[in-house]
């Protein structure tokens, strides 16, 4: 620590300044601290606003997952309630047929 350095902590020294030393003193101090709890702590600001984007996207991803959800539920009780719509689906979706039917497939585009 150079000359000057060590002169802040002497109180000795302070003088006709000792306001000015005084708010040297305490700004070097406090900006240590808060460079501490910035960075350097387990539990940082940092962290903290970090697990708040992760808080926040997980949200979004469960409100998504439970319309997804609430839909297949509904598409459940539609098939399972109506026996030509769950007909049509299995005829369009997975080809069935019954006996006698002619199928014709085309290629889609």
């Amino acid at each position: 620590m150079s000359r000057v350095g060590k002169d802040i902590w002497n109180k000795s020294k302070d003088g006709n300044k000792a306001g000015q030393r005084s708010f040297i003193r305490y700004f070097i101090i406090s900006t240590a601290i808060c460079l501490l709890v910035l960075f350097v702590k387990r539990d940082s600001i940092i962290r903290m606003i970090g697990a708040g984007f992760t808080i926040r996207r997980q949200n979004r991803e469960m409100q998504y997952y439970q319309k997804q959800i609430n839909e297949l539920d509904r598409q459940i009780g539609i098939l399972s309630n109506d026996r030509d719509t769950l007909e049509t689906l299995a005829r369009e979706q997975y080809l069935f047929a019954e006996p006698g039917d002619e199928v014709y497939l085309t290629k889609e585009r």
